[in-house]
């Protein structure tokens, strides 16, 4: 499972969910995983929405 397997330099080193246990905030956390594994900013928030309609 990706959230107890990877390390994450942006919160310490440490996997998704330690640093959870650890207090750490999840948005803090959700970047830090963005990051590790280069999710292009455009798609970093709004996952799962549909894309808006063009006029």
């Amino acid at each position: 499972m990706l959230v107890a397997d990877l390390a994450l330099p942006g919160v310490g080193h440490r996997t998704a969910a330690e640093a959870l246990a650890d207090g750490v905030e999840p948005r803090e956390i959700w970047f830090a995983l963005c990051d590790e594994t280069d999710v292009p900013a455009s798609r970093r928030h709004g996952v799962g929405l549909m894309e808006p309609r063009r006029r």
